[in-house]
Parts: C-alpha cells; structure tokens; sequence
C-alpha cells in the first residue's frame, strides 16, 4: 500500500527521508508530499493549494492509500479523508488532531513580511524537543521553512461526514494515549470522537519521530497500512 507522508509545520518533504527506506523495507511504498510553500518556493501558497497537492498524491496511487499527517498536518490528512473517503484506506495522525470545520488551519505563532517562521525553541522545550539533541535542534532550525500567511491562516472547510468512516489511528509521541483519550473526552478534539474507528499506538519519542525515532515510526505506520480495511 502507498503511505503518504504529510510533514508539520516548517518542514518540506525531506523530513522523511530516514523513514522512505524503512518503510520500503516492510513492504510500502512511501509518498512524502514537499507542501506548497514549504519548499518549493511558493511564499503565495494557500492551504487550498496544499490541499491540492495532497489529493493529487492520493488520486495518483493505484489503489487506496494511507494518509499520514504529522502535527499541523494532521489537519490536511483529515481533509483528505473529507475529500477521498473512497480513496483514504486509514489515517495515521502523529503528534497532532484534526482541526474542526470553520477554523483556521494553524495560526499558532506570528506572522511577519506573510509568513509563520520557526518561532525557536522556547514553545517546544522538554518532551517535544528534548530528544533531537543540540545538533539536532540546530539543524532542524537551520532548515525549517517559513509557512505562507495563506496556509497558516487559511480556514478549514469540511464537507463530507464519510470521513467519520475512515479508520484513524493516532500516534501518540511526546503524549501518552491515556492523555489523547482524556483530550477527547474534554471535548478538546471534537472531530476525532465522532471518528467510528479509533485505535491509538505509543511511540517514545518526541514531537518530531521522523527524526529521531525513524524505524519505530516506520514499524508503527507500516502495521497501520497492513491492517487498513
């Protein structure tokens, strides 16, 4: 099954690349998807142009496919879903939850000259960012890519219940699942409860796994597309 690989926030489609291999390994072809305006050079793009790119990695695999959004990106693997119901087999949302209809996408941090930047590290001190190390730290920011003001702000639309249909799977890597269910039972989440398949897998990890934890991310993905209905 084709695994399609959404990174975050400030990453590009490179984010992956210590997953491709791994996830090759165990039988899957991985689709990292580099996003409109997080590395291509589009300070325009929308969220409605990274939506685009999303479907047409979905739509040019030959069967159905698992869609797997990684923090913010969670939000556009569920778009997906909202979009191909047909077509999305399962979801894996690591490190992230879907985003509620009416709301914008990811304007979590300021916007300057139209665009989000890496706001540093003091937002993601501790579990998030303890295991990438200095260097890791350190590469990571040297590398991260301003998200256009047109995607982080731009509000989701929602339009197909079939969604609710698609398995999910949420990965849970610098939180715990018992945390992720007492989110969801707070109302905090409020699309994931209404999701008719919902099963959650540990990770040891921090917020980013493709980095630091990439077989086990691998492992845990590639069980999620084997056991996609």
């Amino acid at each position: 099954m084709d695994v399609v690989l959404l990174g975050g926030l400030w990453l590009d489609g490179r984010a992956w690349d210590r997953v491709v291999p791994e996830l090759a390994a165990l039988g899957h072809r991985a689709v990292p998807v580099t996003l409109p305006g997080q590395g291509d050079g589009n300070g325009a793009a929308t969220l409605d142009d990274q939506l685009d790119a999303v479907l047409a990695a979905v739509d040019a695999a030959a069967g159905r496919v698992l869609v797997v959004g990684h923090s913010a990106a969670c939000g556009l693997a569920w778009l997906a879903a909202d979009r191909r119901p047909e077509k999305v087999a399962k979801l894996a949302l690591v490190g992230g939850a879907p985003v509620a209809d009416g709301k914008p996408y990811a304007a979590f941090f300021e916007v300057r000259d139209g665009a989000m930047p890496f706001p540093g590290w003091e937002p993601f001190a501790g579990p998030d960012s303890d295991d990438l190390g200095e260097e890791g730290r350190r590469a990571f920011a040297a590398a991260a890519v301003p998200v256009p003001e047109g995607v982080a702000r731009g509000t989701v639309r929602l339009t197909d219940t079939r969604r609710y249909d698609v398995p999910v799977l949420l990965v849970c890597p610098e939180f715990s699942p018992a945390q992720a269910r007492e989110w969801l039972a707070a109302g905090e989440i409020p699309e994931l409860p209404l999701a008719k398949h919902l099963d959650y897998a540990d990770l040891d990890s921090g917020h980013w796994p493709m980095f630091t934890q990439p077989a086990a991310l691998a492992r845990v993905l590639a069980q999620a597309a084997d056991t996609a209905g």
